[in-house]
């Protein structure tokens, strides 16, 4: 054999071993990436399976069954039976009394009848007093009710109190279990479904907490920012992209924009308790703080993804719009920015969608404090939800644990629902050129 031909073959087994490891390269990185991928996804179902499994606890709320006597001596001693009277009467008097009834055979002493009364949530004299005040015919009558059970009740019928451990380190000593065997042996409890978890706000007490007052305190936040950064981002983002002459001070503006994308969002927290709470005095703790803090950390999103979105409108159309005689304002207003307002939305909801689970910025404004009230506007003491859930998850309650996790389904579900409704926007109204 030649040597050229031999060469030749000697060059051709040389790139075709190449090859192969080329191609076994890329096939490991296939791999690499494949498995990657099916990682994160199983952590990301175990994290859904954990959230999952203590959240579905927590649509379901104890209640207990008492036969209560509305004793008229014990309500109104007067013979009154107006608002006032009925409203401070003493009810924890007939839940103890309708307690104690259920065992008639044992004696009790001071100590057990607290033991015993710690049964029932400390909200049940309140709901007590509803039923009594919706209805005034019930004085003098015996009537069974339906009370919500404390936390520690709540446990026990959903299976989570451990008899094997010692007396000492349970929530229900034995004898207060014992009572429970026998309670729900007579069918007086049963698991409901928990309205108070939609209906109430915050509370101290797991079976009385509930995300309304967060919801809404998200909700009313939301609003502000919604009402401040739409209109600011569109219309910055139109001028910039439509009307700026390109000079040294646009591009300083263009990169400052895009630097604040990137800006930690605890920065803008500070500059909010800064400027709009120290210098302007506005309320603390307040959707009008949060929601102005919000607009700032969102108007660069809403702006950099309305610019892509005009952007993304062929010249052809500005051209043929001012080549019949339009004016510049008309051929924008007219005929880009209805093409481009579909992108603009888009970048507008994900934005939006950002600032729902935010917290950090909002610490930093106070709205982390306390709140039992459902927010009624803009400047009343309002929390949010994701501020809600972290205060529920650094409770050392244990009946906070399974609302915190609904909490947070109920927050990923807004999630799904905002970035859906974006991807519906862009696929429904998006125009290919």
């Amino acid at each position: 054999m030649s040597k050229p031909n031999e060469r030749i073959r000697r060059t051709h087994e040389k790139v075709m071993a190449g090859l192969a490891r080329r191609r076994a390269a890329e096939s490991r990185f296939r791999l690499y990436g494949l498995a990657s991928i099916a990682g994160g996804l199983c952590f990301l179902f175990i994290m859904f399976g954990s959230i999952i499994h203590h959240a579905g606890a927590a649509f379901q709320q104890t209640f207990m069954a008492l036969d209560v006597q509305f004793d008229q001596q014990l309500l109104a001693p007067d013979g009154k039976w107006d608002d006032e009277v009925l409203q401070a009467a003493d009810y924890g008097a007939l839940l103890k009394q309708s307690l104690a009834a259920l065992f008639p055979d044992e004696t009790l002493d001071r100590q057990q009848k607290r033991a015993l009364s710690a049964l029932l949530s400390s909200g049940a004299g309140y709901e007590l007093r509803n039923i009594l005040v919706a209805d005034r015919e019930l004085l003098g009558t015996t009537q069974r009710v339906w009370l919500p059970a404390s936390d520690d009740v709540d446990l026990y019928a959903k299976g989570q109190i451990d008899r094997t451990i010692q007396e000492s380190e349970r929530r229900l000593n034995d004898q207060q279990l014992g009572w429970l065997d026998k309670i729900q042996a007579q069918g007086r409890l049963q698991k409901r479904f928990n309205r108070t978890f939609f209906t109430a706000g915050d509370s101290r007490e797991p079976e009385l907490a509930g995300i309304r007052g967060a919801m809404t305190g998200s909700m009313l936040t939301l609003l502000v920012t919604l009402l401040l950064s739409l209109p600011i981002g569109i219309a910055t983002a139109v001028y910039l992209e439509e009307f700026a002459p390109r000079n040294r001070w646009t591009d300083i503006i263009e990169v400052n924009i895009n630097n604040l994308a990137a800006v930690p969002s605890i920065v803008f927290g500070l500059l909010g308790l800064a400027v709009f709470i120290n210098f302007f005095g506005l309320t603390r703790s307040s959707p009008l703080v949060g929601g102005i803090v919000l607009t700032l950390m969102t108007l660069p999103v809403i702006i950099i993804a309305g610019r892509s979105a005009l952007k993304s409108v062929p010249p052809s159309i500005r051209e043929a719009a001012l080549g019949i005689g339009a004016s510049q304002m008309q051929t924008v207003f007219h005929h880009v920015l209805p093409l481009a307002m579909p992108g603009m939305m888009t970048g507008a909801i994900i934005g939006m969608a950002r600032a729902l689970g935010e917290s950090a910025p909002l610490l930093m404004v106070g709205m982390v404090a306390f709140i039992v009230d459902i927010p009624g506007g803009i400047t009343e003491p309002a929390t949010v939800l994701p501020v809600q859930i972290y205060l529920w998850a650094d409770s050392p309650e244990r009946g906070f644990v399974e609302r915190t996790s609904a909490a947070i389904l109920v927050l990923l579900a807004f999630l799904i629902v905002m970035n859906g409704t974006a991807v519906y926007l862009r696929k429904r109204f998006e125009r290919r050129w």
